[in-house]
């Protein structure tokens, strides 16, 4: 797997319009998830403000119709189209629906939409639980599912939106959906978002062939995002104090997307698959979790993990 060389210009304060700078995507098409609020509305501005046609694939379909009227009196003349699509990740109907109803190629997908520590423990209709259902489980059933519109695409890329989160758990494979541990929020978000970065270890190695390349990102710590509606302040005081959690410099929602965007449609990173990337970058491997602000830990790029979780994973949403 190659490593790119990025350009200086790009880092933790690149924006995502600055990602995609001179790129022409017209003619291509892209699914943003999640793409009705925070970090999603930026990365799919950013690829429609470049020509592509763009899905908001989103939960609430008149939240996403309202962003992409927003968006529609804001983008340059000779954007891309901005449509908007039903899909909720933790209903395995609408993601089937989805796939069904998609036609032609698919050149971007971007797993952007995610939950983020809810205090209780809840399950999805089918049992699992929730974080790992939806930032996985559901991804990974889109991806699948739309693996041969992406690979008529012909070098389609897949971006999945991880987090320094993943160094709160690896994924637990005896316990995914805490049947026989005590939930953690965090933890349980720690094991979904490990299983974001092993999501695009496998399908880089598995879909090569097809001409698709697959790579996560951590976006940064985000301002006013939608994401961490369920985070009780008390808690995450209580976290950090603890030295268990450490935050990284906060980011606009617009640096927070360049990332995605970057791995989504730069030319500086074609080619380039099964990668963890952090400020526009290739992230370092981590030895001490603790404390740790950046980085990626070794068993969230492990193919053998990788390999693991995939036939886990292919077995849950069969």
């Amino acid at each position: 797997m190659s490593v790119p060389q990025t350009p200086r210009p790009f880092g933790a304060q690149t924006t995502a319009a600055e990602a995609v700078d001179g790129v022409d995507l017209h003619g291509r098409r892209a699914v943003v998830t999640g793409a009705s609020s925070g970090i999603g509305v930026e990365t799919a501005r950013a690829l429609a403000a470049a020509g592509a046609d763009v899905t908001l694939a989103v939960r609430n379909t008149d939240a996403g119709a309202l962003v992409a009227a927003r968006l529609e009196k804001e983008l340059p003349p000779g954007s891309g189209q901005l449509t908007v699509r039903q899909l909720d990740l933790a209903d395995r109907s609408t993601v089937a629906a989805f796939v069904a109803d998609w036609q032609g190629p698919l050149h971007i997908l971007v797993g952007n939409a995610g939950v983020m520590a809810p205090p209780e423990l809840v399950r999805t209709p089918d049992g699992r639980e929730t974080q790992f259902a939806v930032n996985h489980l559901g991804h990974f059933a889109l991806a699948v599912g739309l693996r041969p519109a992406l690979a008529a695409a012909d070098g389609a890329r897949i971006v999945s939106v991880s987090s320094i989160g993943h160094l709160f758990s690896p994924v637990v494979f005896d316990d995914l959906d805490y049947r026989f541990r005590p939930y953690d929020p965090w933890t349980s978000y720690g094991q979904s978002k490990t299983a974001n970065a092993l999501f695009a270890v496998g399908a880089a190695e598995r879909w090569a062939d097809d001409g698709i390349t697959a790579n996560a990102l951590m976006p940064g710590n985000i301002a006013d995002t939608s994401l961490a509606r369920h985070l009780d302040l008390e808690q995450i005081a209580d976290f950090i104090a603890s030295g268990a959690l450490a935050l990284p410099p906060q980011k606009t929602v617009e640096q927070g997307a360049a990332t995605s965007v970057l791995l989504a449609a730069s030319p500086t990173v074609a080619g380039v698959t099964g990668r963890y990337f952090e400020d526009c970058a290739p992230a370092e491997p981590v030895a001490e979790r603790a404390g740790a602000v950046a980085g990626v830990a070794p068993y969230a790029v492990d193919r053998e993990n990788a390999a693991r979780l995939w036939a886990v994973s292919e077995a849950l949403v069969r």
